[in-house]
């Protein structure tokens, strides 16, 4: 279904909707219900800490919205679609699904708190009215009070739906307001009735609390108080409703979250001010009741504008959630997707989503508990705002050209928002944390298996991985005005064979996978059109898949070009993906078909002139073998070639496919020079801490018109790989000969450096 059906038939609200529907659920149950709790047991000053902590959470992920909103068309769904379109689908549905079961859950845990405005109004009945017993039992369970109201409140949401909803705001605020002025002037003080302490002696106390023995940790009161700086969000669930998201969400989440800690600031002060400890702990009382002036009345009408207006605003906000997912068919199947999507009426009121809603808001009113409702909660709004700054963090960082808000914050603040989500969620409850992560973890892992075509994980870093790699390469680049310590290969394969032959793949991925980079081109004969083109994407497509089945390193490409000269100048002069210059280039042609070694050597003088490392691959019928042995066959003509031949020896036997592998080396030289080559090979083997053991170096005296060949035949028939030493004087004279005559052993790479090597 295209993006555009999210948006709602008649949206027509402006910011104000946004900011009262941000700031009565910032001053709603907790406000009334718990904040005294927190001064209670951590103080004015701990307190104080838990607002700047929470408001560390929530101002960075209240600018990550205002900036991802004015960056695209916010449309129905409002954090989910900011989250699914900046993500994609998957990752989008994931987290936003977490989102709906926070919002659904917030429902539930409005509705109880609602309940909790009547206790002194029922405790006030069944002391001065004589009811029947079983009237009384009812009126004790807070479910009497919370079901009913839920009903209750669906049925206005479903018949009258949003433009209801938010008329409904502007009342609620004013009796908030009220509720607050009435708060603020009050004059009374509150002591515990069980301590000898006169009200006269309370006073301001800065950090004093209860005992240390009744007093909750720091993490876990501030688990509880959470959701009470979480509000700031609930207007951008209205974004399908808006006249101009883009303006309103920045606008209206800003100043209520702003606004909501100020103010919470203030109240903790006057808190502090007004009541002892033990008199704020008790959470069996209305501490701002007994502050307020008129607050026996007051105080309990603005909890249930707040806390019914913050079920509004739920009730309002999850279904639109739950149908925007829908909408982007992510749910198991077509049916659900069909059923839950549908809205009804001229506003598209999302009815069927509203009625799941309802039921997991009833699963959770029916545990009665308000603690462990705030405490999860939290964990699901902090999932959800870490990847909101984790969203505005990334962008910052991925410079992509498409990302132009209108509003932007920095990235440093979301970063920050980011790590102080998911780390707070571990110190404030590290069960509900992990229950959390795992359920966030089995929805990606369900829903990706159910839309396989939609963009995932692998998605999401892309333009992330592209600075990251650009601000590499320059500054590899700018690095090679300072001496290199050691060399590192950066190996470039150009073939035409790559289905019918995979050795030279093979060789390049076994020396890529962790000291080195290789870059491998397919080249395809002819020239460039749409149809070769084309053709080439295809071939490419391949290579990724070959690369892919093999766990490789290597990044693969195609080169589309008319002969085998232009294809290697211009493979010679590629940059070096790595952003280190390419040092090596591979070339392979088949032994018993050395259909392609005239091109290879009639090039070489090319190759030669731009001072590359070569190696040419001559493959034969057994390929690798069993991938233990490599002979290495050092001649006197190999003093520039053979640090190279060792290193790449090395090299190759650092791949797991080799582990149990050995190196073994053939030193040919007439026989005055044997024992000087000896010492040499020892000392080298020892300084460079080479894994090739004295016992495998054998030395064989060369006499006069002796053929190289024979012996090399008949020592490393076993071998499944030989590694042999050429020099570029050598081609010039004799051609392709230099690279024939070879063909009773298995696969034989042949060496020329460009210049020596050091071993260090």
């Amino acid at each position: 279904m295209s993006t555009s059906t999210l948006q709602q038939k008649n949206a027509g609200f402006g910011t104000a909707p946004v900011f009262f529907t941000a700031i009565s659920t910032i001053l709603g149950a907790i406000m009334f219900l718990r904040f005294g709790y927190a001064v209670g047991h951590v103080g004015f000053l701990g307190t104080i800490a838990i607002i700047l902590i929470g408001h560390a959470v929530t101002i960075p992920t209240a600018m990550a919205i205002a900036e991802i909103a004015t960056n695209q068309k916010v449309e129905g769904g409002g954090e989910y679609y900011i989250i699914s379109r900046s993500f994609g689908l998957i990752i989008g549905s994931t987290i936003g699904m977490a989102l709906y079961l926070s919002q659904a859950i917030s429902v539930a845990f409005y509705i109880m708190a609602f309940a909790e405005a009547f206790s002194s109004l029922i405790a006030w009945f069944l002391a001065n009215y004589h009811v029947p017993e079983f009237i009384a039992t009812a009126l004790g369970y807070a479910q009497t009070i919370s079901v009913p109201a839920l009903f209750l409140l669906t049925a206005v949401v479903l018949t009258k739906g949003a433009d209801l909803g938010v008329k409904m705001l502007y009342i609620v605020v004013a009796t908030l307001f009220f509720a607050m002025i009435a708060f603020f002037l009050g004059s009374g003080v509150v002591f515990d009735s069980s301590a000898n302490q006169v009200a006269s002696d309370v006073g301001f106390q800065w950090s004093n609390t209860i005992s240390e023995g009744s007093r909750n940790s720091f993490f876990m009161v501030f688990a509880i108080i959470f959701p009470a700086f979480t509000g700031m969000t609930a207007g951008v669930g209205l974004s399908g409703d808006l006249k101009n998201p883009s303006k309103s969400i920045p606008l209206g989440t800003l100043a209520g979250t702003v606004s909501g800690m100020i103010i919470y600031v203030f109240i903790a002060w006057k808190l502090t001010s007004s009541a002892t400890p033990e008199a704020l702990a008790d959470t069996s009382r209305l501490v701002m009741a007994d502050i307020a002036w008129q607050g026996y009345w007051l105080i309990p009408v603005g909890l249930a504008a707040a806390t019914i207006s913050s079920a509004l605003g739920s009730l309002m906000v999850a279904p639109r959630t739950l149908q925007a997912i829908a909408r982007d068919e992510i749910l198991p199947t077509g049916g659900m997707n069909k059923w839950l999507s549908q809205g009804r009426g001229k506003n598209d009121e999302p009815f069927n989503a509203s009625l799941v809603t309802i039921i997991i808001a009833l699963v959770f009113i029916g545990m009665g508990e308000i603690d462990f409702v705030a405490e999860l909660i939290s964990m699901f709004f902090m999932v959800t705002y870490g990847s909101l700054c984790l969203i505005s963090f990334l962008q910052h960082f991925a410079a992509d050209p498409s990302y132009r808000p209108s509003f932007r914050s920095r990235w440093y603040l979301s970063l920050m928002g980011a790590l102080a989500c998911f780390g707070l969620m571990f110190l404030m409850n590290t069960m509900y944390a992990i229950f959390a992560l795992v359920l966030l973890f089995l929805f990606y892992f369900g829903i990706s298996a159910l839309n396989t075509e939609k963009r995932g994980l692998a998605g999401i870093f892309q333009g992330v991985i592209f600075q990251t790699s650009r601000q590499m390469q320059v500054f590899l680049q700018k690095a090679d005005k300072e001496q290199e310590v050691g060399w590192r290969p950066a190996i470039i394969c150009i073939s035409r064979d790559s289905f019918d032959r995979i050795a030279a793949f093979d060789l390049l991925r076994w020396m890529s996978q962790r000291y080195g980079f290789g870059t491998y081109i397919h080249q395809i004969d002819g020239y460039l059109s749409r149809d070769s083109t084309v053709n080439a994407e295809a071939i490419k497509e391949r290579l990724i898949k070959m690369a892919e089945a093999s766990g490789s390193n290597v990044y693969v490409d195609t080169m589309i070009t008319p002969s085998v000269t232009s294809a290697i100048a211009q493979v010679v002069q590629f940059p070096g993906i790595s952003g280190k210059p390419n040092n090596l280039l591979l070339l392979e042609f088949a032994k018993l078909h050395p259909s392609n070694l005239d091109d290879i050597v009639n090039n070489f003088q090319l190759i030669h002139a731009v001072n590359f490392d070569v190696m040419i691959l001559g493959t034969s019928e057994r390929g690798f073998g069993f991938k233990r042995e490599i002979h290495i066959w050092i001649t006197s003509n190999d003093y520039e070639n053979a640090n190279l031949m060792i290193l790449i020896a090395y090299i190759i036997m650092g791949h797991q496919e080799w582990k149990n592998g050995f190196i073994k080396i053939f030193a040919l030289y007439p026989e005055e020079k044997l024992e000087t080559e000896k010492n040499r090979l020892a000392m080298l083997i020892q300084t460079g801490r080479l894994p090739i053991s004295p016992s495998n170096i054998e030395l064989i005296p060369r006499k006069l018109n002796m053929d190289n060949r024979k012996i090399i035949t008949s020592k490393s028939k076993s071998a499944d790989l030989t590694i042999l030493g050429f020099r570029s004087e050598l081609v010039k004279n004799q051609g392709k000969d230099v690279f024939l005559g070879y063909n009773e052993i298995g696969n034989v790479l042949f060496v020329n450096a460009g210049d020596q090597k050091e071993i260090k």
